[in-house]
């Protein structure tokens, strides 16, 4: 039987109480426990280790952090981001309480397996080595996933007992931020994990892996010396290149392409998501829960490389998809695009206002913002838009961008690096003007760390990083405050010069570059600080 991440079998029941409490030495003989599970199964580390997996990321998660944005709106509450990205949220919040027990949940698997790895009999040294490497990177990866909303969070390598998780304080994220980094380093230094896998072991954590997640701490610190030489290192030994297609990077028979860093791991019939439900239209059977906004429609640029408001553009709003950036017809769904179906049929798209099944305002089941989503549109999907296709967290597009803004922010961005990071990331986009591709020459420090900040927009639109990116350049308070909106009605009433209002929004800077600790959790633990103004 193989325990490959692909196939992800999870492990039989874990005791995740305290069993460490219980004085009891003679184990049921009916069932595994915690008693006899590692010592009498050679595979309970590998399969110890997949269920660590399936806490590392999710369509869902990645897709709904981008309400939560400038980038995009949900029309459905409750469980989900809305609340976030309009700024009603409390310390009740659900969806905040979910990531927290989710995040939580992935580490204490890390801790049990780390805590137990030893007691795996016959376990080969090597394996045992790589998949220590994997665990403490898989912790790594949750811990930084919490302390960037939370800012300072509980810290522990062990499994908690119940009575330890009802007292355990936060912990500053300074140290976090240093333990997290400790672990990385170990792994890293000490070659702990290869720099790729066989075909079995697709989508485990590789060495370049955890040098991205490491970056990525760093990027989130605004540390770019170590942003510069980490990302430097990644591109001149990591061996990634672009994939020849943007629009390609997200098909299903194109996963573990050679771009592709890191990716959560689905796979048809046995592991899969059904979040094209939530983003299509309802002619393709979607309720389009989630929606693209115009505020990202207009972020792309024109395909001779100024922005649609710059003095001297090409852009005509009567025609307002035309000579656009090609990234934007591979990414959302507007009145002419198309859907390619797996017999190769198109579906074009009318989005306009009252037309055909997928207008806006037809029905509830329609965009609430006049756009659909097109990125991660999976055309082999099986019956009611079940989807086997990986979500992928870390891309070499990423590697570039953050090194190109790492240099911008030093002040070292010049035409040989321009034509390093972003130069490549355009020409594969599909620009082939000068002044799109070519380095902008006279541009100031300020011009070019827009410009890099709206590329890593552009290019890494609907795949998670924008709300983390709104957060660390401390400008949330600026596109997530008053009415984001939809596609353009010139309609007088509920409009702003023509633009759907869809949602008016209130992002507090004293309050909300944090989220609240869930107060479930401070209700079972008096320990746990609520953040400011919380």
């Amino acid at each position: 039987m193989k325990t490959t991440i692909k196939n992800l079998i999870l492990s039989a029941v874990l005791v995740v109480g305290g069993a460490s409490c219980v004085d009891l030495d003679t184990a049921p003989y009916d069932r595994e426990t915690d008693l006899t599970y590692w010592e009498e199964d050679p595979e309970a580390a590998v399969k110890a280790l997949n269920n660590c997996y399936t806490y590392l990321g999710n369509m869902d998660e990645q897709l709904y952090s981008e309400a939560m944005t400038d980038n995009a709106y949900t029309k459905q509450p409750n469980d989900f981001t809305q609340n976030i990205g309009n700024g009603s949220y409390s310390t009740a919040d659900s969806y905040v309480k979910q990531v927290w027990d989710g995040r939580y949940t992935g580490i204490r698997m890390c801790n049990q397996l780390l805590e137990n790895i030893d007691r795996v009999p016959d376990l080969d040294p090597e394996l045992k080595k790589r998949y220590i490497g994997e665990a403490k990177v898989l912790r790594a990866y949750n811990y930084y996933e919490l302390y960037t909303k939370f800012g300072d969070v509980p810290y522990t390598t062990k499994v908690l007992s119940i009575k330890e998780s009802m007292s355990i304080a936060r912990t500053d994220r300074a140290t976090v931020i240093a333990n997290m980094l400790a672990d990385l380093d170990e792994v890293i230094n000490g070659n702990y994990l290869p720099t790729s896998y066989d075909a079995d072991n697709k989508g485990r954590i590789t060495r370049w892996a955890a040098m991205a997640i490491k970056a990525k701490i760093y990027l989130f610190e605004g540390n770019w010396t170590q942003v510069k030489n980490i990302t430097s290192t990644i591109m001149t030994e990591g061996g990634f290149r672009l994939f020849g297609s943007y629009a390609g990077l997200f098909e299903i028979a194109n996963e573990y392409n050679s771009e592709v860093i890191l990716d959560a791991q689905y796979r048809p019939t046995s592991r899969e998501h059904q979040m094209m439900y939530a983003f299509l239209p309802p002619s393709l059977g979607g309720y389009s829960q989630l929606s693209p906004l115009q505020e990202l429609v207009d972020s792309y640029i024109m395909l001779d490389g100024k922005t649609i408001r710059e003095t001297g553009t090409s852009f005509d709003e009567s025609n307002p998809y035309a000579n656009r950036d090609p990234r934007l017809k591979a990414t959302v769904m507007y009145t002419g695009n198309s859907y390619t179906l797996a017999d190769g049929t198109e579906v074009v798209i009318n989005c306009e206002k009252g037309e055909g099944k997928d207008g806006y305002g037809v029905g509830s089941d329609c965009s609430a913002t006049g756009y659909y989503i097109k990125k991660y549109w999976d055309n082999t999907y099986r019956a009611t838009l079940y989807s086997g296709l990986n979500p992928i967290l870390i891309r070499y597009a990423d590697i570039l961008l953050m090194n190109a803004e790492a240099l911008v922010e030093l002040g070292e961005l010049d035409k040989t690096a321009w034509d390093a990071t972003i130069k490549p990331i355009r020409d594969r986009a599909g620009f082939t003007l000068a002044s799109a591709v070519e380095f902008p020459e006279g541009a100031s420090k300020d011009k070019l760390i827009e410009i890099v900040r709206n590329e890593r927009r552009s290019e890494l639109a609907l795949e998670g990083h924008r709300h983390k990116d709104i957060i660390r350049w401390r400008i949330a308070d600026d596109v997530l405050n008053g009415w984001c909106h939809g596609l353009k009605t010139n309609e007088v009433v509920g409009t702003d010069n023509g633009y759907v209002r869809v949602e008016n929004r209130a992002f507090n800077a004293n309050k909300h570059y944090l989220w609240p600790i869930p107060q479930a959790e401070r209700d079972l633990n008096g320990n746990l600080v609520q953040n400011p103004n919380w």
